[in-house]
């Protein structure tokens, strides 16, 4: 029996699923965050072999066992990040043939019943790629707000943060977030929660991204705006990512990664808005299984097997192993 690796490193948590080469899946793994780009190279070998090793003791095998190996990695986003990444993959000393991706990728293998289409991704921040029919690639930077991409916690809690402060300075409208934000740090009032957080006696991170939703929830205007907004600027990433490919009069589906995804309706309705304004042809879909899924179909066409055909039988397996992790659970 032949055995595949994938490993889905995040920038939270990280995952690696082994499975047999019919499709079942047999051993899972772990971490925490790996993204290098916050917790540097060292950190993305540490998570590596954590995941792995983990992963290699719950299905009972060794690493000579493993056929070929799919790794999809938070960071991996640019020609030059390459070689560096593939070095960290080297020091698992694996003989079997791998491949590197963007994590975002393996999402959309995991999610795409045809194994094309678009994904976009929001979980700590965002991203979206997407592939055609013939392999060719459409993408966005990756990058974040730096490249005005948008959508994520981090930015959903930066957005946040600046309703509270259009609030208190009487530019914007009044929020309950500000209550919520002044509650979260236990300031003791606005003036105090700014003034903490520019000299970092406060800190508000992405973590405090479901405070959003709750408050929008409870129907505060401003927050409800914020989701709408969040879910306009992800819908923007696809639109990008289906001219670049053509995708415009087809049929295709656009896979939702992320826990984000789980708060609001509104955020998927915003997206499927802007997205239906070019393409009235996608539908949106969310993953059902963990991203790592996506990393296995990866390594098994590195072994030259048709993993497409597979898909089916592995999602059913990780469906029904419970100690496996669902889609969409931080």
């Amino acid at each position: 029996m032949r055995y595949f690796l994938g490993v889905d490193i995040g920038g939270t948590k990280s995952h690696a699923l082994i499975a047999d080469e019919i499709g079942n899946a047999v051993g899972f793994g772990a971490s925490g965050a790996g993204n290098y780009e916050d917790v540097g190279w060292e950190g993305l070998r540490e998570a590596l072999h954590t995941v792995t090793r983990e992963a290699l003791a719950d299905a009972g095998i060794e690493k000579g066992d493993l056929a070929g190996a799919g790794f999809g990695i938070a960071g991996y986003d640019w020609p030059g990040e390459r070689e560096p990444t593939l070095q960290a993959i080297a020091s698992l000393g694996l003989a079997a043939p791998c491949e590197l991706v963007n994590d975002a990728v393996i999402a959309l293998m995991a999610g795409a019943s045809e194994g094309w289409g678009v994904v976009v991704v929001a979980g700590t921040s965002n991203n979206c790629r997407g592939h055609d029919q013939q392999g060719r690639e459409g993408r966005v930077t990756g990058c974040g707000p730096v490249f005005a991409e948008y959508g994520g916690a981090g930015e959903i809690v930066a957005k946040a943060i600046q309703a509270v402060a259009l609030h208190w300075t009487r530019r914007g409208p009044a929020t309950r977030l500000s209550k919520a934000f002044v509650d979260q740090t236990g300031a003791t009032g606005m003036a105090d929660l700014l003034e903490g957080l520019v000299l970092r006696r406060y800190h508000l991170s992405a973590d405090v991204a479901p405070m959003v939703f709750q408050v929008a929830n409870e129907g505060d205007e401003v927050a409800r705006e914020i989701i709408h907004w969040a879910g306009r600027e992800l819908g923007s990433l696809a639109v990008g990512v289906i001219r670049q490919l053509g995708f415009h009069d087809l049929s295709f589906e656009v896979v939702l990664s992320g826990s984000l995804y789980n708060g609001n309706p509104a955020l998927i309705e915003s997206m499927r808005s802007t997205i239906h304004g070019i393409a009235p042809g996608a539908r949106l879909v969310r993953l059902a299984v963990p991203p790592v899924a996506g990393g296995v179909l990866l390594g098994m066409e590195q072994a030259g097997i048709q993993a497409a055909s597979l898909r089916p039988r592995l999602i059913e397996s990780i469906q029904k192993c419970t100690s496996l992790p669902k889609a969409g659970v931080p």
